[in-house]
C-alpha cells in the first residue's frame, strides 16, 4: 500500500513540533528558573495506594540558607534575647542585615552567627519600633550570601512558603519550617515599648509555617528561595495554633535607606491627646460625654498648639471617625491611617461634635 507523501509530511511535522516543544520547555526550565517556580508533584504508590506528594523545597533552602544569621543580643554582657536576620545587600565595604527591632531592643552588643557557625559582632545602624525593623552592618567578608528579594504582592494565598531561623536559641539554629501563605493584608494589632495596649496595626502576611521565639526577624521565603516577608509576630494564645505573621518585604524595603543612614523615621502626629471611644471610664473621668450610639472612633481629650501643625479646627470632645474617608475604629487604626502620610501633609478628619458630623482639615506635625 502506497502512503501519500502529504500524510508523511504531516506526521513528520507533528513529531518535529513535539520535539521542538519539549526542547523549548527544557531550556526554559533549566535556564530561566521557571522549573523552580512551579510546585511540582509526583505520584507514588504506597502499600497499594496511589498518593500525590509534593517535591522538596531543597533547592530554595540551598539558595537562601547562607544569607541567614542567628542574632544574639546582649546588655551588660548578659544575653537578653535571640532572633534571626538575613543579609539583603552588600556594598564595597559592608554587608547589611535586616531583623526585627524587638530582637535588638536595649542591646549594647549584637553577636551574629552565620550558617557555618562563624561568630562576630555587628553594628546597629538604625531601628524603629513601629516598623519593628532594624538594620545591622557587618564587614562585607562576613556575608557568605545575599538573599534574593522577592515579591509578596505577586504571591498568592495557597503558595508554598518556608522559613529559616533559630527557634528556641542556638541549639536549633538553621531550622527550616514550611507551610502555605494562609492570607494577605491581615490587619494585626501590635504593642510598642512594652505597652499592654494596642498601639498600632500592621498589614501583614499570614502563614501556617511554624514560627517560634528565635524566628523573629528571619525571612519568609517562597519556593524559589526569594524573601517575601520578615517574620515578626505570632498569635500565642493557647487555643490558637498555626497562625504566624510576617511584614511584607515591599513595606520593609521602603524604609531601609533611612535606617541604614541611622536616621529616625519621622512619623506624623495630629497634636492631640486621645482615648478610644470604648474607654468610657476614662472619658467620664475627663468630663467628656460621648453619645452611646458611637461605638468606634477616637476621642480628642486635649489639643496641643504646635507651630508646625494647624489643628485649630479640633476641640476637646470631638470624636474622630475617619481620616481622608478611611474609617478609624480606634487609636491603633488611627495611627495606621495617619502613618501613610508625612509631616507637613494636610489631611481631612471626619469628626462627630454635638451629634453632628463635620470635616476638619489638619496639617500634620512630627
Amino acid at each position: 500500500m502506497k502512503i501519500d507523501k502529504k500524510y508523511i509530511r504531516e506526521i513528520l511535522f507533528c513529531v518535529g513540533g513535539v520535539i521542538f516543544g519539549v526542547l523549548i520547555a527544557f531550556i526554559l526550565m533549566k535556564y530561566t528558573g521557571l522549573g523552580n517556580s512551579l510546585q511540582l508533584v509526583k505520584t507514588v504508590t504506597k502499600n497499594g495506594t496511589t498518593v500525590i506528594e509534593k517535591t522538596s523545597i531543597k533547592d530554595g533552602v540551598e539558595k537562601s540558607k547562607d544569607s541567614v544569621f542567628m542574632i544574639q543580643s546582649f546588655r551588660d554582657d548578659e544575653q537578653i534575647s535571640t532572633g534571626t536576620g538575613f543579609a539583603y545587600k552588600t556594598d564595597n565595604k559592608y554587608g547589611y542585615i535586616m531583623t526585627n527591632q524587638h530582637v535588638i531592643d536595649s542591646a549594647d552588643k549584637i553577636v551574629l552567627i552565620d550558617s557555618e557557625d562563624n561568630e562576630f559582632t555587628g553594628k546597629l545602624l538604625g531601628s524603629d519600633e513601629y516598623l519593628d525593623l532594624a538594620i545591622i552592618r557587618v564587614d562585607k567578608e562576613k556575608v557568605n550570601s545575599v538573599a534574593i528579594i522577592g515579591s509578596s504582592e505577586k504571591s498568592s494565598v495557597g503558595d508554598t512558603v518556608f522559613t529559616i531561623g533559630s527557634p528556641l536559641g542556638y541549639n536549633y539554629r538553621g531550622t527550616v519550617t514550611s507551610g502555605i501563605l494562609s492570607g494577605k493584608d491581615r490587619m494585626v494589632p501590635v504593642s510598642v515599648s512594652n505597652s499592654n495596649k494596642q498601639d498600632y496595626v500592621m498589614k501583614v502576611l499570614q502563614t501556617d509555617a511554624a514560627i517560634n521565639p528565635g524566628n523573629s526577624g528571619g525571612p519568609l521565603l517562597n519556593v524559589n528561595g526569594e524573601v517575601i516577608g520578615v517574620n515578626s509576630m505570632k498569635l500565642v494564645e493557647d487555643q490558637i495554633e498555626g497562625i504566624s505573621f510576617a511584614i511584607p518585604i515591599e513595606f520593609a524595603m521602603k524604609h531601609v535607606k533611612t535606617l541604614e543612614e541611622g536616621k529616625k523615621i519621622e512619623w506624623p502626629i495630629i497634636g492631640i491627646s486621645m482615648v478610644n471611644v470604648s474607654e468610657r471610664s476614662v472619658l467620664y473621668a475627663k468630663d467628656i460625654d460621648v453619645p452611646n450610639n458611637l461605638k468606634v472612633g477616637v476621642v480628642v481629650t486635649e489639643v496641643y498648639q504646635d507651630e508646625n501643625a494647624n489643628n485649630d479646627g479640633l476641640k476637646k470632645g470631638d470624636v474622630i471617625v475617619a481620616i481622608n474617608d478611611e474609617m478609624v475604629k480606634n487609636i491603633a487604626y488611627l495611627r495606621y491611617e495617619l502613618f501613610k502620610y508625612k509631616p507637613g501633609d494636610t489631611i481631612q478628619l471626619s469628626i462627630f461634635r454635638n451629634n453632628k458630623q463635620y470635616k476638619v482639615s489638619v496639617k500634620l506635625s512630627k
